[in-house]
């Protein structure tokens, strides 16, 4: 596929090369159909392009550092277009949204590409034989992958889709080639846990250290599910029922492997009304991308972090707002925050989630519009803070489209954002 190249940066081996404006049909006599093409073939020291310059067909040899950049910009960051879902999974939280939010909300990425550049996770069903031998071959890992079941009837039923049976063989060619994978489990109430979600673990676990680690979290569900099929949200006895399986599953690979492997999400816990796990408990944290461990990680770091801060606290006040399954851990931490410094004051508020309703408790997922309905006339201080994961990638603008000055001005508080570590979240909360 030809790429233009729309710019260059700055004193890199494209810089240098003048590659601006021209189009790039190819790397070593290898043809880059995307992203990953190019950052494969782009990271030898010693490099032949076959480039379209000024209407003419010509090569540039180029020499650099080897994995050193080539500096290279496209129109889009994956050179081609974003790939999207094809499963109609029962459990699927966009088709569980509102209509009327910004159209990109829902669309649906199930994108290889995405998974290695920045941890997405992928269900196998939008790859080819030949994208999987790419895989193999450039050896890309680790790959995230959502699993659900390692039954491949269930599966089908679970994504509607087809061949979500059938490319569960896929896992296993990965394992062969040394392709490490972390797998994901979104449980579905009376569907893929029980002997189900022990059929899943045995296979995934026993395919260790090709699969790393397995995180299972309970379904969300919003509603707005009308013409959905019906999912029973998890209650404390469900969710401790799962938990018990997750833990024992857990502890056999502890014994067998010196880690864990299975991860059970924090809101098992939560749910089941269990003490969250001590932090050696998530080894080396492999699954904190997926929200796995983060309660803890955030709550030690947090209480690490406060002694040495101790002496910069000048006294203040300050509003939190938070979702519910945070409020707990968030409101334990201001409390101890002001039993060492007695001039400070954190008011926590749990917003509960009107706008998506059902089970959904998480803080990214809350909207301002809620926040304003919920706080109104409630603030104690000028000064509200937002954790930073109830706003988009910009950091101004809720999922509802309410924007951070809206939110200030309805409220007549600064919004603080705070950061979702525990020595970020002290910082933003002191300062």
């Amino acid at each position: 596929m030809a790429v233009k190249i729309t710019g260059v940066e700055k004193h890199s081996p494209a810089a240098k090369h003048a590659l601006a404006g021209c189009t790039l049909l190819s790397i070593d006599g290898h043809e880059i159909n995307d992203m990953l093409d190019y950052e494969f073939y782009s990271s030898g020291a010693k490099l032949e392009l076959a480039l379209m310059r000024a209407g003419r067909l010509c090569y540039e040899r180029v020499e650099k550092r080897e994995y050193e950049p080539l500096g290279c910009n496209f129109e889009s960051y994956l050179i081609d277009k974003k790939h999207s879902c094809r499963n109609k999974c029962m459990f699927c939280f966009i088709d569980q949204m509102p209509k009327g939010l910004r159209e990109t909300l829902y669309f649906k990425d199930d994108d290889e590409r995405l998974s290695f550049l920045f941890g997405n996770y992928i269900t196998l069903t939008n790859l080819s034989d030949k994208e999987v031998q790419r895989i193999k071959d450039m050896h890309i890992s680790p790959i995230n992958i959502s699993v659900h079941t390692v039954d491949p009837a269930l599966r089908v039923t679970m994504m509607k889709n087809r061949r979500a049976g059938e490319v569960l063989r896929y896992i296993d060619e990965f394992a062969a080639a040394g392709i490490e994978m972390n797998c994901q489990l979104v449980l579905c109430r009376g569907v893929n846990d029980g002997d189900k979600l022990r059929e899943s673990l045995e296979k995934l676990t026993g395919l260790y250290p090709a699969v790393r680690s397995v995180a299972a979290v309970p379904c969300g569900l919003t509603r707005y599910r009308e013409g959905l099929a019906h999912i029973e949200p998890y209650d404390a006895q469900s969710a401790g029922e799962v938990l018990d399986i997750l833990e024992e599953y857990g502890e056999r690979c502890k014994r067998r492997h010196g880690v864990r492997i299975v991860y059970p999400g924090d809101e098992w816990y939560l749910l089941a009304g269990r003490s969250v796990p001590p932090y050696g408990f998530y080894d080396a944290f492999p699954q904190l991308e997926n929200g796995v461990g983060m309660w803890r990680m955030l709550h030690d770091d947090f209480l690490a972090a406060l002694p040495e801060a101790k002496a910069r606290i000048w006294p203040r006040r300050i509003d939190v707002a938070t979702g519910e399954l945070a409020y707990p851990l968030v409101s334990s931490l201001a409390q101890i925050l002001q039993r060492m410094c007695r001039g400070v004051r954190v008011y926590v508020h749990c917003i509960k989630n009107d706008f998506f309703g059902g089970n959904v408790t998480v803080a990214g997922l809350v909207t301002g519009g809620d926040i304003i309905a919920q706080l109104k006339g409630r603030l104690h201080s000028r000064t509200l803070g937002i954790p930073e994961v109830m706003l988009r990638e910009e950091r101004d603008r809720f999922l509802d489209d309410v924007t951070v000055k809206q939110l200030e001005k309805a409220l007549g508080v600064k919004v603080r954002i705070l950061p979702q570590d525990g020595a970020g979240l002290l910082r933003a909360l002191i300062q």
